[in-house]
């Protein structure tokens, strides 16, 4: 009766063992999406740093706006020994420009390693080293969100990656799921936020739905596509607006529902980046944000719009279970969920800290909790975001002018951003020119707030050839001038009839000035 029993047992857990294989073979895979996500990160690091490696003389090298060196004096003066934890950067070892030139250059380096698919994780933890090097030194010019953005996304890829020594199309190596959902849970934090604090905000242009009426004439960089859709009935920006916060409100729920679900909040996302990329210039941030829409994709989705010829090279119907049991041991897979365990409950406890503190006010929260986020913070693996809570209604833009006797002016003209009136808006992304990004928030404030603005005077006055490689055109190609000075305009887009009668796109108006006329006694 009991070797009976004993065979039943066996023949119940052979059939239960059969279904459970059966059902699983069932499950949706991620081997393309984790493939697309990894070689699209590759890409943006490379632009990232290449955008970067052109203009590092003129903003932080030692004859720039905000020298490295000179940062990193004041820090050690100040902080001693707590300078490593708080301001975490390779620089410490040396701070010349030919070490910011050749991180930019290894940098560039690993981001064509990582596409080509070789030592993946490896080299994802020295592309975030490298960048958050280069964030911690770049002061103001590297503060922007999709800066932070990039590091968590590279510090989350760092255990999604494959290993692989040599270059192949594809690696079959595991990959974690709790990673992949983390990555999810990203996007998610990145797309309500951005919902969340514009209805948060009180500001009475998102409420009454007229925040496009502005934006896209005043927002940091304008393009062309902006200028005619600013044109654009009352009626239609409005409409824009509601379907930008459903967008960023109710889609992202969709990412934790069953794969259609993400699917449909997949391509709905990546539209609204798209039409965003289309109208504003923000860098790799719209590409960045497409690529983490790729992993709510599974491998059935991309077989039905991909083609044929390139996910026939990937595994079809076979579980990444089977794959990790096949290429990997029993010590490795512990170790590596060991690590991934820690790393799921510090980014869970940290970002549902700061999704709190959104909510709820940074000052309601306990002490233990605010402390969690400075000892995290400097390394920027959880961060929080939250674009255009409040909306500009008006375009204020300086315009820097030299003299050498104080009666004729001539302006400098930038590369990029709003400047001659006949100067179309153009499409830069996913370059960024940081001076010309800075120069419109240094626009909303005033020039006390901005101490980075008196040292790009400085400069001017000195005529440093690193800063003017900057700038479009420099009107004192002879000598630097005397006299620098920055008048504040105010700009608008033109209208149709203006821009057919006069063919130009801006006009403007003077309100006054940044800065008066700054005096240089240097004998010239």
């Amino acid at each position: 009766m009991d070797l009976l029993g004993g065979k039943i047992k066996v023949k119940y857990l052979s059939a239960l063992t059969k279904s459970l294989r059966k059902a699983n073979s069932n499950s949706p895979t991620y081997f393309i999406s984790r493939w697309l996500f990894l070689r699209t990160l590759g890409l943006i690091y490379l632009i990232a740093f290449l955008s970067l490696w052109v203009q590092i003389d003129g903003l932080v090298g030692s004859n720039g706006i905000l020298p490295t060196k000179d940062y990193l004096s004041t820090i050690q003066d100040n902080f001693g020994n707590e300078r490593y934890w708080l301001w975490p950067t390779v620089f410490w070892l040396n701070g010349s420009d030919s070490a910011l030139h050749f991180v930019c250059g290894i940098g560039l380096c690993l981001s064509i390693l990582l596409i080509s698919n070789c030592w993946a994780p490896i080299v994802l933890f020295f592309l975030w080293l490298c960048y958050l090097s280069l964030v911690v030194v770049g002061q103001d010019f590297l503060s922007f969100q999709w800066d932070i953005l990039l590091l968590e996304t590279g510090f989350l890829a760092i255990f999604l990656a494959p290993f692989q020594k040599i270059p192949k199309f594809f690696c079959a190596s595991p990959s974690s799921i709790a990673v992949l959902w983390l990555h999810r849970w990203l996007l998610f934090r990145l797309m309500f936020s951005s919902g969340y604090v514009k209805l948060s905000s009180g500001d009475e242009t998102w409420k009454n739905l007229t925040a496009l009426d502005y934006h896209y004439q005043t927002q940091p960089l304008p393009t062309l596509v902006g200028w005619y859709i600013h044109h654009l009935p009352e009626w239609f920006q409005k409409f824009s607006v509601a379907v930008m916060f459903g967008i960023e409100l109710l889609i992202p729920f969709c990412i934790f529902l069953p794969r259609r679900y993400r699917a449909f909040a997949g391509f709905t996302l990546i539209l609204l980046q798209v039409l965003i990329a289309l109208t504003g210039n923000y860098c790799f941030f719209n590409l960045l944000t497409i690529s983490l829409c790729f992993l709510l994709f599974s491998d059935l989705d991309f077989r039905r719009i991909l083609p044929q010829k390139l996910t026939s090279r990937f595994p079809n119907g076979m579980r990444e279970v089977e794959v990790r049991t096949k290429t990997t041991g029993k010590f490795y897979l512990s170790g590596r969920s060991m690590i991934i365990t820690a790393l799921v409950i510090f980014v869970l406890m940290t970002s549902c800290i700061r999704m709190s503190g959104m909510l709820f006010r940074y000052e309601r929260l306990p002490s233990f909790a605010l402390r969690i986020l400075r000892w995290s913070a400097p390394f920027h693996t959880v961060n929080g975001y939250g674009l255009f809570a409040n909306m500009t209604k008006s375009r204020p833009e300086i315009i820097l002018e030299g003299s050498n006797d104080g009666k004729k002016w001539k302006a400098y003209q930038f590369r990029w951003k709003p400047g001659n009136l006949d100067q179309p808006p153009r499409t830069v992304a996913p370059h960024q020119p940081r001076l010309d990004w800075q120069m419109w928030f240094a626009a909303l404030s005033n020039h006390r707030r901005t101490p980075w603005f008196s040292k790009l005077v400085e400069k001017l006055l000195l005529g440093s050839p690193e800063v003017l490689k900057l700038l479009l055109e420099n009107p004192f190609a002879d000598k630097p001038p005397r006299y620098i000075r920055a008048k504040l305009y105010d700009y608008k887009f033109t209208d149709w009839e203006t821009k057919r009668r006069q063919g130009d796109w801006w006009q403007r108006r003077e309100t006054g000035f940044y800065i008066p006329a700054v005096y240089d006694n240097k004998d010239n």
